[in-house]
């Protein structure tokens, strides 16, 4: 579980945390919403110990994350897998070395268990051993995608991030990817935090939207609320994305 506790953080002058409360129960999948610059990804960047707050508690399980040691923060984030905006995969490695460095940095010396872990997380991912030789820049946008879910979830993490799981994806590939995240969630077990602007994507894949504005937690509700609420914010997404949901 994650826990939140009155959260304040600033850069300069500039607030960019204003008092946040957030609770996030074991196997949930949340995604947290907002303009740019809201503080969507410093949020998320406090929850695995990346930034520490001006004031408030971060909790992760029984570890208070902004009083951790390196030890204990590297050991926390063995049990995090990300997806990144656009991937964030290494150019200068193929699909086998991208999906190995985790296992390596991880301590995983067995070269068997290695392709065997690689080629069943490709499995869950709709890939399979063609694609173990390409690199980044030989991969579809939905390819690059699927191959950065499968890095993140090589090592069987109890949390999965995604960043922006469909920017730059086509419609239909994006519908696709949000499929997965959905498929993953239920197979793995996992608790997931997605960041995203997609209202579409928010209603698929979680089963509660966290909205924030200016700095201030300004919705906390699941996909009926989100559907329904009189929250100003909440009614423009709705409005944006009315034909689509």
């Amino acid at each position: 579980m994650i826990k939140i506790i009155n959260l304040h953080k600033s850069f300069g002058n500039f607030k960019v945390l204003k008092g946040i409360n957030l609770e996030i129960k074991t196997g949930e999948s949340i995604t947290i919403m907002g303009r740019s610059g809201t503080g969507k990804s410093v949020l998320v960047k406090h929850i695995v110990g990346i930034l520490k707050p001006d004031e408030g508690e971060v909790w992760v399980d029984n570890l208070r994350v902004d009083k951790a040691d390196s030890k204990s923060l590297m050991k926390l984030r063995r049990n995090f897998g990300y997806v990144f905006q656009m991937g964030a995969l290494f150019d200068f490695y193929n699909v086998y070395q991208n999906l190995a460095f985790v296992l390596i940095e991880n301590g995983v010396k067995d070269n068997d268990y290695i392709k065997n872990r690689i080629i069943e997380v490709l499995k869950m991912v709709d890939l399979d051993e063609r694609v173990l030789k390409l690199y980044p820049s030989e991969l579809s946008g939905g390819m690059r995608k699927r191959v950065s879910i499968a890095r993140a979830i090589i090592h069987n993490p109890k949390y999965i991030i995604y960043d922006e799981p469909t920017t730059g994806l086509d419609p239909i590939t994006s519908d696709l990817i949000n499929e997965l995240i959905i498929k993953l969630n239920s197979e793995l077990k996992t608790t997931t935090i997605s960041i995203t602007h997609d209202l579409r994507s928010a209603i698929k894949i979680s089963n509660r939207i966290i909205l924030l504005k200016d700095g201030y937690k300004i919705f906390d509700g699941d996909i009926h609320s989100a559907l329904n609420s009189d929250n100003e914010e909440m009614k423009k997404l709705r409005e944006y994305y009315g034909a689509y949901i």
